[in-house]
């Protein structure tokens, strides 16, 4: 598994996606950062999960989940 990129590729790829011109794909944008099309798509769903603008896990409850979940 390649590993993840760092949270700052992510935190600047992500606005940049959100304010692109029209005519500008989202694949176009991942392509020009070098990231797949798909792993851009989850940062902004994952953004807007962040924002509370769309339901979902945020990382801070992920990672409560799985302290819970871990072995004593």
């Amino acid at each position: 598994m390649p590993a993840p990129y760092p949270q700052e590729i992510r935190d600047d790829v992500v606005p940049v996606a959100r304010s692109r011109e029209d005519g500008v794909t989202i694949a176009r944008t991942a392509k020009d950062f070098g990231v797949h099309e798909m792993t851009l798509r989850k940062w902004i769903r994952q953004a807007d999960v962040e924002a509370g603008v769309r339901t979902g896990t945020t990382r801070e409850d992920a990672g409560a989940t799985r302290e819970v979940r871990r072995p004593a």
